[in-house]
């Protein structure tokens, strides 16, 4: 593989990665290159998330270059070979690479790994992109995972002060200009969980004296160090920044891997037997923890990231940056709402066809048996769309599907009276094939012969009513037919002797009686299936209402919980500046709770007016569609 290419590798040792209804085999492959100090998003590489409708857990790596980065994501891949490893000086990995695998435990859910490029490579001409590069890392992941070298000490810290430039590069809400609004307090509730890995640890995990775990050993680094001047404050800003970011956060440490320095230049081609036993179970467990507890990508308010999602979002990113803009995370969450509706949409419809194509027989014995089977489909279908659609403004995708379902549905009533009809007419004519041959035998031309023709209709009625699921098209049919015979019954009539002019009057009339009491009959079903239209045309128009109106409790509750959730990290953060005697910190830390608890309050009282006031603003737009149709 050539460092900075964005190839598929030989699929040789590719895994199988099933994706929707397509097989592919992939290996690693570069997402976002970084060349001549310029981002760009693979085509190949978008192709491959665009296959992918399965939920996605995302993980990446950064840190400093030739920290074996590259070779835990082989291990989380569960393959020894796959990402680079390098031997050299040289960094191999250029810009973010992809490698997507089935998750090992999670079903139904992809595995993405996303290895970057090393930072600080001191080839690189603008620094900047190193900057760059860690903020996509942090914004497309689920969990992110640090690697540095040695311990958690004040210049490991000094080297993450990528953290302290998230604010400068990175924006969650739509705001006049770049310089005018901080809303990194926000930023916790769209960044993934913190992973420090500390390679080539060689210090005891003790503090004053006592053994402390990894975690505490991490917390303990982040304390803030006292002090005014300047130096100290820029050396507490990772400490700060880390702190109030993630709330989630893990610390794992791994002695040195061998003793051998030329087993490390091939370790990709080394059995774990070779390596260190206490590195072999670190290295276990880190992965172990990984594959556990790395989360589905969600967005705010638990918006689940597909594989195309995550697409979207990396070239929305990249598009942003290169733009010179600010990304706004609103702005990606609405990005990736068109898209995502889109999918979501097509889902829908799909899933009806299907249930549709394998329910319905061909022709159903009533409208009515049709009409239920369509009723049960779309239900399942408007679920999957709520399901995977968000912040469908004006319900424009709700709408689309209405009106997708809706032309669907009567391509199904019309594809069922052709086939009653076809049906039914196949059925009379095999049914007539004995009256016919009378008629033109001459049968009925005699005395007496219209009793005889009446009888044989009669007879060909109840044979025909006794046939099984006739469907719609049974009664229309039968008095088509009827219709077609009316001028050999009147012609038998008048032929019949025995009748005298008087009975041949009465029996035209008794007839034509017959005739408009059948063409009622036929006006009543019609009004009757009319109306049994009208009727799952409002059981469509409440389900749709019904599921439209849980969406929206569903993500109220979300949000207070997701408010919440940052309330007790901003109150944990609070009390631990207390402690460690930060009172400014501390100070500007309550005032950030105390607008939180507003936030709160304003959801807990104003969202049920504001729910009533969705819905019926919601179920106006849907009513006024649905008349249309």
């Amino acid at each position: 593989m050539t460092s900075g290419s964005c190839v598929v590798l030989s699929c040789s040792s590719g895994l199988q990665l099933t994706m929707a209804s397509e097989c592919i085999l992939m290996d690693p492959i570069c997402l976002v290159e970084n060349q001549n100090n310029q981002l760009t998003v693979n085509p190949t590489a978008l192709e491959i998330l665009d296959k992918i409708s399965q939920p996605v857990v995302v993980v990446a790596i950064a840190g400093l270059y030739r920290t074996g980065k590259s070779y835990l994501m082989n291990r989380l891949a569960g393959k020894n070979q796959g990402f680079p490893l390098g031997s050299t000086v040289r960094s191999e990995t250029k810009g973010i690479w992809m490698w997507c695998v089935p998750h090992p435990s999670k079903p139904n859910h992809t595995l993405v790994l996303l290895d970057t490029e090393g930072l600080g490579d001191v080839e690189k001409g603008d620094p900047k992109n190193d900057l760059w590069i860690f903020a996509l890392a942090v914004l497309l992941s689920s969990m992110f995972v640090y690697n540095s070298m040695g311990s958690i000490n004040h210049q490991a810290l000094e080297q993450l002060h990528y953290v302290t430039e998230l604010t400068k590069l990175i924006r969650t809400k739509t705001s006049p200009s770049s310089g005018e609004v901080d809303d990194s307090a926000e930023f916790a509730s769209f960044f993934p969980d913190f992973v420090w890995v500390v390679r080539d640890f060689t210090l005891d995990l003790k503090l004053d004296g006592c053994t402390i775990t990894e975690d505490e050993y991490l917390e303990n680094a982040l304390k803030l160090v006292p002090g005014e001047d300047a130096q100290t404050q820029k050396s507490n800003m990772p400490r700060e920044y880390i702190r109030k970011f993630f709330p989630r956060r893990k610390c794992f440490v791994f002695d040195q891997p061998t003793n051998d320095k030329k087993v490390l230049h091939y370790m990709e081609e080394m059995s774990e037997s070779q390596l260190e036993w206490n590195f072999q179970e670190q290295s276990k467990n880190f992965c172990q923890y990984i594959l556990t507890h790395a989360k589905t990508k969600t967005l705010r308010e638990e918006i689940i990231v597909t594989g195309i999602g995550l697409g979207t979002l990396a070239k929305a990113y990249v598009d942003a940056i290169n733009s010179g803009a600010v990304p706004c995370l609103e702005n990606m969450v609405t990005t990736l709402a068109e898209q995502e509706n889109s999918v979501a949409l097509q889902m829908a419809t799909d899933h009806y066809s299907e249930q549709m194509a394998q329910r319905v027989s061909f022709p159903t014995d009533t409208l009515q048996e049709l009409l239920d089977l369509h009723t049960t489909s779309e239900r399942e279908a408007i679920a999957i769309f709520m399901e995977h659609s968000f912040k469908d403004d004006n319900q424009v995708f709700q709408k689309k599907l209405m009106e997708t379902i809706a032309m669907k549905k009567e391509y199904f009533l019309l594809q069922n009276e052709e086939a009653s009809g076809k049906y039914c007419r196949a059925q009379l004519k095999q049914l007539s094939e004995p009256l016919m041959e009378s008629i033109s035998r001459g049968t009925f031309s005699v005395p007496d012969g219209y009793k005889l023709y009446l009888e044989a209709m009669d007879k060909l009625e109840q044979s025909y009513n006794m046939v099984p699921r006739k469907g719609v098209k049974a009664h229309e049919v039968l008095q088509s037919f009827i219709q077609s015979q009316a001028a050999t019954k009147e012609s038998i009539l008048q032929a019949d002797k025995s009748l005298t002019d008087g009975e041949k009057a009465l029996a035209a009339e008794r007839a034509k009686n017959w005739e408009a009491e059948k063409e009622q009959e036929l006006l009543r079903q019609k009004q009757k299936e009319q109306l049994e239209k009208m009727n799952a045309q409002d059981k469509s128009f409440q389900e749709h209402l019904v599921q439209l109106k849980e969406k929206i409790r569903r993500q109220s509750e979300s949000r207070l919980k997701e408010q919440e959730r940052m309330l007790e990290h901003k109150q944990k953060i609070q009390e631990e500046l207390l402690i460690e005697g930060f009172e400014n910190e501390s100070e500007k830390m309550r005032k950030e709770i105390n607008q939180l608890k507003e936030e709160i309050q304003e959801t807990e009282n104003i969202w049920p007016s504001i729910f009533v006031e969705l819905f019926y603003m919601a179920a106006s737009v849907l009513l006024e569609h649905s008349l249309v149709q």
